[in-house]
């Protein structure tokens, strides 16, 4: 079971795996992800470092380009595919189905994993992109419970990933329709989900207004701690009320530590941490107690036990410091 970790720089390749990743995801300068920050991702000559670095150490390096391509601009998504080919990279994220033509045609040895963003629930959907562009692996939308992932993983085509651990959020999949509305970019289309220009913090007194585009999303104590300002996470006053209160979606992350036997037993190849915008440092205390897990589960599967000081750490970097199995849990279909 393949332990596979966020880059968002090479301080946080380094990290992953030194703490344990066998492999990590990472995307390009510019608007082919979905993570296009300022101070995020990799310049062609920081993936070829990146790549280099994660052979020599018997690793993987997989190439996230899980944008649409927009209208008369595919170039640059085209050349990203050619670099990765290239630099032999061990396998392209993408859901674009022009992106999968190009790149299975091109380059049939490289590797193709189905992004999470293509939404595929079904093994119609499966065999249908094996078929198609003959993908090796596809990433499992967060929608499906456990049950529904495992009758999956019964007859699947294609190898099976899940996100593991990170930051929830009520967009379908990169599909962000609130951050569109107030800035007029989404995470797949202008590359980021409340993109950076727009996000302001105004002191008044002893609060701190968030604005996202100058819609006042949250006003918080000036000392409080405060998570990346998103609109679905923003605090509102709501009609005949008086307080502000998380009305869409309070700060959760996901954590299936609980779930790990499960989730072995029913093949699944590769867990996914969420966090490319993160810090190295939270990268390396998530992966650190990912690999202690999995080798714990692997060494010995039916002892496996969660250990209280594996989740203390994970709640620590959680959002609003909260956890929850998400779907994977849900019982109604």
């Amino acid at each position: 079971m393949e332990l596979l970790c966020p880059a968002g720089n090479l301080a946080s390749l380094k990290a992953a795996f030194r703490a344990g990743a066998d492999a990590v995801y990472l995307g390009l300068k510019n608007d082919t992800n979905a993570r296009s920050f300022a101070g995020l991702n990799f310049t062609p000559e920081q993936m070829k470092q990146a790549t280099k670095l994660a052979h020599s150490q018997g690793r993987k390096v997989f190439l996230t380009l899980n944008t649409y391509p927009k209208p008369g601009e595919e170039s640059r998504w085209y050349q990203a595919i050619d670099l990765a080919a290239q630099l032999q990279m061990d396998a392209l994220i993408t859901a674009d189905i022009s992106l999968l033509d190009y790149a299975s045609r091109r380059y049939p040895h490289l590797p193709l994993h189905l992004s999470v963003q293509a939404s595929a629930t079904n093994l119609a959907a499966l065999e249908f992109y094996q078929q198609a562009f003959n993908i090796e692996r596809a990433v499992l939308p967060r929608v499906l419970s456990m049950k529904q992932v495992k009758d999956l993983a019964k007859n699947s085509s294609v190898d099976l990933e899940v996100f593991a651990f990170g930051s929830l959020c009520i967009m379908a999949e990169g599909r962000c329709h609130l951050s569109s509305y107030v800035t007029g970019q989404s995470p797949n289309t202008g590359g980021s989900c409340s993109p950076a220009k727009h996000v302001r913090w105004q002191e008044d007194g002893n609060q701190c207004l968030t604005r996202l585009n100058e819609i006042l999303i949250d006003t918080s104590n000036i000392d409080q701690q405060l998570g990346y300002p998103v609109v679905c996470k923003g605090r509102y006053i709501a009609e005949n009320e008086s307080q502000a209160d998380y009305l869409l979606e309070s700060p959760t992350s996901l954590n299936t530590l609980s779930l790990l036997p499960q989730l072995a037993n029913a093949g699944i190849c590769s867990l996914k941490i969420e966090g490319r915008q993160r810090s190295p440092v939270y990268v390396e205390q998530v992966t650190r107690v990912w690999r202690e897990a999995i080798d714990s589960y692997l060494a010995n599967p039916n002892a496996f036990t969660e250990l209280a000081r594996w989740n203390e750490t994970l709640a620590k970097v959680s959002e609003g410091q909260v956890t929850t199995l998400g779907a994977y849990e849900r019982q109604w279909q």
